[in-house]
């Protein structure tokens, strides 16, 4: 299984207030001591002059470092205690190794292995207080290159060497203090290593997050290796050049990931610091991809800070996607339209963000999902509705199910979601398969009123198998506490009519055509039947309620759903409103209703506006 790249977190502490240190060149015949940025005060001053030495004399185009960037992102104190008591939770699985290597272990899942060999782990045993977990990661660390330093074997792809590259560069005085002095030159030697194959390679990763994770790693080596300096031209031009394909006018990218947008946009911000930082010229390519992305993120986050889980990507790591606008240093702005193809509805206190564009087909839709006009919504620091988001971290068959429109809150013909999987190909595993039939044209039409903002949409996924165009209206009233909707099926032209007769007369006589909407709820909400089976009552754990209601015919209906959280070892049990109707004319709507009482009107919800 080929799973998404590129969830994990890439970084430790990170004081803005304090600029990286530099690593002492003074040993060192290139460059010439008098033109090399001096170590600072108070940065590991003594141990960054160790390094220079220990690096001076070696042989091949890398000579050691003349810079060191500061780790960019926290990471976890809790978890590398975990890790160093063998507990490796990795890529949506759990293997309890005490005392065992992890290069012993038999990785559970392409996941699994990725996190290990990509080194995610580091960021955690380098969050240890006192550096308690120094010891562990260098025997891991010296354990891998001697299995692996060489340049083959499970890491050596063009994306997990960058990802391997950042840290192991952004975390060197960590490593290397105390290291013995063999195995320091070992570290050097792997790094030069690492970066030709970068520079060597970096063509060879796939389009999007992994070649801008080669990319940024390739960068790193040139702007803190001695010997890679004539990389950082060429380096440069190729991001600039996958900025400007793989980063639209609007800030969004092909495969309309959210939390895949964030993590480009991290490596972008990156780039940008670690190119001040050296005294280099900023590249305009990149920073104008920054701006450009920072407010489709912006407008991808739900009240509580929280990314629109959509298209294979999930939340985002509390406080990452913060940081990352905090440190790109972009303003906010107001913006208007969709941003990435998703409408968003919002107050304060509550977000209602859709699904307003065509999903991906193609080869690289693998991570695509059938969610046309699906909506979730979040009041204040909590999420009511959602999607069931994506399984890839937990099976071929979670995987499969995630991506079907039946897993998203949106209307669903029995049978068939609103974009369908290609016919098998022949190398390709079942739920990897791109998508090859659906919506050609998804309409959207935005209104503002004094007291509610509104959207109207359609879109024809099933138009070719049915003759049928779904529409859906929304509306946000009384400052976030009413979502008003409906949802139409129609065949709008005698093309249509004609289309969904020939259906008709497959279905058993009078039956009509079956279809459901559903609304998934988040399994810290309780949900219970209310009103003679008329309503549903929900409460978050807050305390706070809202209550769900319908008028139509349609049968209304309490069912299990599941929460496909990837930070969760198991798929969580909860549960969805679903409304049951058939249709037998050309034609047919459900009005529905989310209101909160006015007694659960809350302040403002107090996260960063970054």
């Amino acid at each position: 299984m080929t799973p998404t790249r590129g969830h994990g977190s890439l970084g430790a502490n990170h004081n803005p207030e304090q600029k990286p240190g530099h690593m002492s060149d003074t040993h060192l015949s290139d460059p010439s001591p008098s033109a090399a940025p001096r170590p600072r005060p108070g940065t590991g001053g003594r141990v960054a002059n160790r390094l220079a030495a220990l690096s001076a004399g070696f042989s091949g185009r890398v000579r050691g470092f003349y810079w060191r960037p500061e780790p960019r992102f926290p990471g976890s104190a809790a978890r590398g205690r975990q890790l160093m008591a063998g507990n490796y939770r990795m890529g949506g699985a759990l293997i309890e190794a005490p005392g065992q290597s992890p290069w012993d272990i038999v990785p559970p899942n392409d996941l699994f292995e990725e996190s290990l060999h990509g080194f995610d782990w580091l960021d955690d045993l380098a969050a240890i207080p006192n550096d308690d977990g120094r010891a562990t990661a260098q025997s891991w660390l010296i354990d891998w290159m001697r299995r692996y330093g060489r340049g083959a074997g499970p890491g050596w792809t063009p994306d997990l060497a960058g990802r391997r590259q950042i840290r192991w560069i952004s975390h060197a005085l960590f490593l290397m203090n105390g290291m013995e002095s063999a195995d320091s030159r070992r570290f050097i030697t792997t790094l030069g290593r690492q970066a030709r194959f970068l520079e060597r390679r970096w063509r060879k990763a796939s389009p999007g997050l992994p070649r801008f994770e080669a990319l940024t790693g390739l960068i790193y080596s040139a702007c803190t290796l001695i010997g890679m300096e004539p990389e950082l031209d060429p380096a440069l031009r190729a991001l600039a050049q996958e900025c400007a394909q793989e980063i639209d006018a609007s800030g969004g990218i092909v495969t309309r990931n959210p939390e895949e947008l964030l993590e480009v946009f991290i490596l972008l911000t990156w780039v940008m610091q670690i190119l001040s930082d050296t005294g280099k010229e900023p590249d305009p390519a990149v920073n104008t991809a920054i701006a450009r992305i920072a407010p489709t993120l912006r407008s991808l986050r739900h009240v509580d800070g929280g990314l629109v889980r959509a298209h294979g990507g999930g939340r985002g790591a509390p406080g990452r996607l913060v940081s990352a606008l905090v440190q790109s240093r972009v303003r906010p702005s107001n913006t208007r339209g969709l941003a990435m193809g998703f409408a968003r509805l919002a107050t304060d206190n509550v977000s209602v963000i859709i699904d307003a564009a065509l999903p991906m087909q193609g080869p690289r839709s693998a991570n695509a999902h059938a969610s046309t006009l699906s909506f979730e919504l979040t009041s204040g620091s909590e999420p009511l509705i959602v999607s069931c988001g994506s399984g890839a971290r937990f099976s071929a068959d979670w995987r499969r199910a995630g991506r079907a429109t039946v897993s998203h809150s949106t209307l669903c013909l029995e049978g068939y979601s609103s974009s369908r999987l290609a016919p098998k190909a022949s190398g390709i595993a079942p739920e990897k398969q791109p998508f090859a039939d659906g919506p050609s044209d998804v309409a959207v039409q935005e209104s503002s009123m004094k007291s509610a903002a509104g959207i109207a949409l359609s879109h024809d996924g099933w138009r070719k198998t049915h003759g049928l165009i779904h529409l859906r209206s929304l509306t946000l009233e009384d400052n976030g506490s009413l979502l008003r909707g409906e949802d139409a099926l129609a065949a709008m032209t005698s093309a249509d009519r004609l289309r969904l007769d020939r259906v008709y007369t497959r279905l058993p006589r009078g039956l009509g055509l079956k279809y459901t909407l559903r609304f998934h709820l988040h399994p810290d909400v309780e949900a219970e039947m209310d009103l003679g089976g008329t309503a549903v009552s929900l409460t978050l754990a807050s305390g706070e309620t809202w209550v769900f209601r319908h008028t139509s015919s349609a049968e209304l209906s309490l069912q299990p759903s599941v929460y496909l959280d990837s930070a969760r070892l198991k798929p969580r049990a909860t549960k969805q409103i679903v409304l049951t109707a058939r249709m037998k004319g050309y034609g047919n709507a459900i009005s529905w209703s989310l209101a909160r009482p006015t007694a659960f009107l809350p302040a403002p919800v107090g996260f960063s506006r970054a």
